[in-house]
């Protein structure tokens, strides 16, 4: 009796844990390494992405999304999901464990649904510090909420400032990403380097002479050599200390962030990467032609409102979501990085449901923190035979996915 009281209390226990500290914690670290996934956890309940940082370009390439085609992706900061509209698929369902970023996705939605037109909506997003914005969200966008997205932004963060005065003040400069750029900003600034100086070089050789003089010098300070071999430095960038190690590898990790910016840098024309503007000025450019986002852009808008109705925004666990789908009803999946946080028991239960659950031809596109796709050895033979890796492909979205900091970009399709 006694023991069963036990056990009833630890089960109540668990279920008591938020989603996010499930998913993070694992169970055979050792005390330091819990410890840091439950701080990790901490920091993760708030804003992490105001922006996505998987490249929407590469994904709907990769994904060949078709008209009839019924997703499921991990919402993160909502970027992706509505810029996949563009592509005309049938729905798309954005699962997350992060309230805030399910809170932002609705956010974005009812912005599409209701704001009077492009030019509000482009200022809300793009321009997201003009005070305007603020007068626009309570106008347009705040009677349309639910009651949670609504208290969420109307509420208060950490520091007490009011969450929609992002919006006024510079969102994409507030979460962890944002705070991490800052503080990278701010370190850079203490050498007396200008991160801002790549957006104004002329070509791509132009960009590469200032990496090298620049920016490139900063790796070697042995500050940041020691500061980038903290995992909880690392926390803005949304990497748990699981994904830590296998980012790093066996070489510092000073070394890996390194060849990460420079791909970042110099491997992209800065006109057409938006992912540069996010972190070398910690916003997106205001000119006419500045990229943006594909559900930014104005040659989307008309799309992008008319379609977003097809968008079904979930605060869920996206196994235990999947579990209580139908056999074959979905045949496109983005899972983000999120499997280099999980145990070989969790890749399973999640590759279980994606089989059952997928079409025939259905693709699975995620993306891990170090080169190689980490399915094999550890999904079940049985299970990963039914599904074909597309190798050359994989190699190439990697080699061009403008955000640059993820090791691997893996495409997965079931076979017919």
């Amino acid at each position: 009796m006694v023991m069963g009281l036990k056990r009833r209390r630890a089960d109540r226990a668990a279920q008591a844990k938020p989603p996010i500290v499930k998913a993070v914690v694992r169970k055979g670290a050792g005390v330091g390494g819990r410890v840091l996934d439950h701080a990790f956890a901490f920091a993760f309940r708030g804003l992490v992405y105001a922006q996505i940082w998987e490249d929407p370009a590469i994904d709907m390439e990769a994904l060949a999304i078709r008209p009839d085609s019924r997703m499921v992706a991990i919402a993160s900061g909502g970027c992706n999901v509505l810029s996949y509209l563009v592509a005309d698929p049938a729905a798309i369902t954005a699962v997350d464990l992060n309230t805030a970023h399910v809170a932002l996705g609705k956010l974005k939605i009812a912005s599409a649904r209701h704001l009077p037109d492009y030019a509000h909506f482009r200022r809300f997003f793009a321009e997201a510090d003009r005070p305007s914005n603020l007068a626009a969200y309570h106008a347009y966008v705040a009677p349309y909420l639910d009651e949670p997205t609504r208290r969420y932004w109307e509420g208060r963060d950490l520091t007490l400032r009011r969450r929609i005065g992002g919006f006024r003040k510079g969102i994409y400069k507030r979460g962890l990403l944002g705070g991490f750029i800052g503080m990278a900003h701010l370190l850079a600034r203490l050498y007396r380097i200008d991160l801002k100086q790549i957006l104004s070089a002329p070509t791509r050789e132009a960009q590469r002479a200032v990496f090298e003089a620049q920016l490139a010098p900063l790796f070697d300070k042995k500050f940041v050599r020691w500061l980038t071999d903290q995992p909880a430095a690392l926390f803005g960038l949304g990497i748990p200390p699981a994904q830590f190690d296998a980012l790093a590898g066996d070489q510092p990790m000073a070394q890996v962030l390194r060849r990460r910016l420079e791909k970042l840098a110099c491997d992209f024309a800065v006109e057409d990467n938006y992912f540069a503007w996010q972190a070398f000025s910690r916003g997106y450019g205001r000119d006419a032609d500045a990229p943006l986002p594909p559900y930014l852009q104005k040659d989307n808008w008309d799309k992008v409102r008319a379609r977003v109705d097809r968008v079904d925004v979930r605060h869920a666990n996206l196994t235990e979501w999947l579990a209580e789908q139908a056999d074959a009803s979905l045949d496109r999946y983005v899972l983000l990085d999120a499997q280099d946080w999980m145990s070989d028991a969790q890749l399973n239960a999640l590759w279980a449901q994606i089989t059952r659950t997928a079409r025939p031809g259905a693709r699975v596109l995620f993306r891990t923190a170090a080169e190689p796709s980490l399915l094999p050895g550890r999904v079940e033979d049985t299970v990963l035979a039914r599904w074909t890796y597309h190798t050359e492909a994989s190699a190439d979205y990697t080699r061009r996915d403008r955000s640059s900091i993820y090791g691997g970009v893996h495409l997965y399709e079931l076979q017919a």
